[in-house]
């Protein structure tokens, strides 16, 4: 059984705990459509109490519509189980982060999850959304003619984000990742997580990098801009498909499936540039790195 406490290591390193009950609503709509519900209260509390004011977004037709292009583009077997456990999806204005996976108390085993997203992402692309995220990790103010750009195709970002929670949720029910996350002789490795991490936040000491456990998703803080190319140099000799995917085992994987799903599958670029005076200097294309590929061979069954 699941236990109550799971992390999930989540944008901005948010924890979450057990979380109210919700029904879904039988509107004469269908999957997803009938999922599509006001976040729960307990997720509200969360960010009031963070000093937030969120409020429910109503979905347009046209975002509708993005959201059903969204599911319709995950791996056959995402759709499967997130038709019995993904219990509601919800999307919030004022909502500081970009989604929060939750699992949500039933009352018996049946693990059950809501997914919030940030309803901005539905008017943006991946590229501008990932683009965002990965500038945060840099303060370019003391070199502002350096920036970083992720090239990604012009694909609405809800489908790059949708399959990054969808794999949390994914991975709670089949277990992708071992579930013991404090104590070393207690964690038993998956295929995902063997001889690439040692504890759910701890890579093994092979990959672990002093530069990169400076970054943000490693120690919370922002680098200078100028450390970019050593960084992405660095990442080169990990099997981590990103800097974000350094966070936790659970969002490795989810970052891991999502990239190959969206340039194997979708067939869409993901590439991180990083320029100088518009010239690039440094990038890092993580599906063309050799201990990245080595992984990829995991990933077949989700799509037979």
């Amino acid at each position: 059984m699941l236990k109550k406490n799971l992390i999930f290591v989540l944008l901005f390193s948010l924890l979450l705990n057990k979380l109210t009950a919700q029904s879904i609503k039988s509107n004469g709509s269908t999957f997803p459509e009938n999922r599509i519900l006001k976040a729960p209260e307990s997720v509200f509390k969360m960010f009031i109490e963070a000093g937030m004011k969120p409020s429910n977004h109503v979905l347009t037709a046209l975002e509708k519509e993005k959201v059903e292009q969204a599911f319709a583009i995950l791996p056959p077997l995402y759709k499967k189980v997130l038709r019995e456990h993904l219990q509601s999806i919800s999307f919030m204005d004022n909502m500081p982060n970009t989604a929060l996976t939750s699992p949500i108390e039933t009352g018996d085993s049946t693990k059950q999850f809501n997914i919030t997203f940030r309803a901005g992402i539905l008017n943006e692309t991946i590229s501008e959304w990932a683009t965002w995220k990965e500038k945060s990790v840099f303060d370019t103010t003391n070199n502002p003619a350096l920036s970083v750009q992720i090239e990604a195709g012009k694909l609405d970002a809800i489908q790059y984000v949708l399959l990054h929670e969808a794999t949390h949720v994914v991975d709670a029910v089949l277990n992708f990742s071992p579930k013991a996350e404090k104590v070393d002789s207690l964690v038993v490795h998956t295929a995902f997580t063997k001889n690439i991490w040692r504890l759910f936040n701890i890579p093994s000491a092979k990959f672990t990098n002093s530069i990169l456990e400076k970054t943000r998703f490693r120690s919370g803080k922002v680098q200078p801009g100028a450390t970019a190319p050593a960084i992405y140099k660095s990442l080169k000799k990990t099997p981590f498909p990103s800097l974000y995917g350094m966070a936790s085992w659970y969002e490795d994987i989810a970052e891991l499936i999502t990239i190959y799903h969206l340039t194997h599958q979708l067939k869409q670029p993901f590439v991180i540039a990083v320029k100088e005076e518009g010239k690039v200097i440094a990038t890092f294309e993580p599906m063309k790195n050799k201990l990245v590929k080595k992984r990829l061979k995991q990933l077949d069954f989700l799509y037979n």
